[in-house]
């Protein structure tokens, strides 16, 4: 371990100036001193600033943290469960079910109401909603995974659950009014601008819980790089094993698409870009590794996000999507196979 603290104390650096550029650069550029100032209690020039660092950017840049962290950790558990490069923390239908639930809350409204009664879901209700959508398919693919212990069948069952959910949201948006579809719109972009410091809180809680659940999980994950006949002759107990890394990705994927709704290529991308920065597939190298780098990404891609010095803020699904799928190409084109 001690060999590779000089790539965390790397990682580390980057993270602290990704999260002081990501506060210092928008719409009102505010200078690095002003903003440390203001982290640490000082009074700043313009009085303006510490409201925009305090209420707005702070509580983005710490849920940038969390999503980023979360999602690669997920796909970290994803990929080594289903010993699959290309898996990522979405597929086992978790992120489809959010996008029901919010669906459903999106365009119900606009089925069980007359239109001038009809309602523009809030914030919080949005949350909500995507997260009933989530733990109901969540629920769906434990109750599965008793019945099947085959870990291919389970993804399998898990991209069909991600179908039907789809398939549903699609035939609600062909007849749904043009309001409630450009809401819905918005929705599937993704952000991490709209969370308050209550839900800021939640969303740590679930990141915590995931987080503990993955560490607890440590020597099986490393067993199962060997395939599931090994781990169980090691003694793993792979049900309980099974049960741990659905849960996990479950509170994890299914807790930031509530909040910050469905972030592409995020958990599919980075595991991979850890693994080749520490060179090794030991899972107590690779889960602070991937924590620290998916964090540095989604503070990066919500800078260029957020356009500094406009008033103008892209979809942060679409700079996830272009500055991630990029890297999984020249991971594939530089290896011949994967390393795990």
């Amino acid at each position: 371990m001690h060999r590779n603290t000089w790539r965390y104390t790397l990682l580390f650096l980057l993270l602290l100036g990704s999260f002081l550029l990501n506060l210092g650069l928008g719409s009102a550029k505010i200078p690095l001193s002003e903003t440390i100032a203001i982290l640490t209690g000082g009074t700043p020039e313009v009085a303006s600033w510490e409201y925009i660092i305090t209420e707005y950017r702070l509580p983005k840049a710490l849920t940038a943290i969390l999503t980023g962290g979360g999602l690669a950790l997920s796909g970290l558990l994803m990929q080594t469960f289903f010993r699959n490069p290309l898996a990522g923390p979405f597929v086992l239908g978790i992120s489809s079910g959010a996008s029901l639930g919010a669906a459903l809350l999106i365009f119900g409204s606009g089925f069980l109401l007359p239109a001038s009664l009809a309602f523009a879901p809030t914030n919080a209700a949005l949350a909500i909603a995507s997260s009933l959508g989530s733990l109901a398919v969540l629920l769906l693919v434990l109750s599965v995974s008793y019945r099947v212990k085959d870990a291919m069948a389970l993804l399998i069952i898990g991209l069909m659950f991600g179908s039907i959910t789809a398939a549903v949201v699609t035939v609600l948006s062909s007849l749904s009014q043009a309001e409630a579809l450009q809401q819905y719109i918005f929705w599937s972009y993704g952000s991490i601008g709209n969370l308050g410091w209550n839900n800021l809180g939640i969303l740590g809680l679930l990141f915590l819980l995931g987080v503990g659940l993955a560490v607890s999980c440590l020597k099986g994950l490393n067993a199962l790089l060997l395939g599931p006949e090994y781990a169980g002759s090691l003694g793993i107990n792979m049900s309980r094993l099974r049960l741990q890394i659905i849960l996990a990705t479950g509170i994890l994927a299914g807790g930031i698409t509530a909040f910050a709704g469905p972030i592409a290529f995020v958990g599919l991308a980075v595991p991979h870009l850890t693994r080749l920065a520490f060179k090794s597939s030991d899972h107590r190298v690779l889960l602070p590794g991937v924590l620290l780098t998916g964090a540095i990404m989604m503070l990066c891609c919500d800078t260029v996000a957020q356009l500094p010095r406009t008033a103008y803020v892209l979809p942060i699904n679409a700079i996830t999507s272009v500055l991630g799928a990029p890297v999984v190409i020249w991971l594939l084109l530089r290896r011949k196979t994967m390393m795990f």
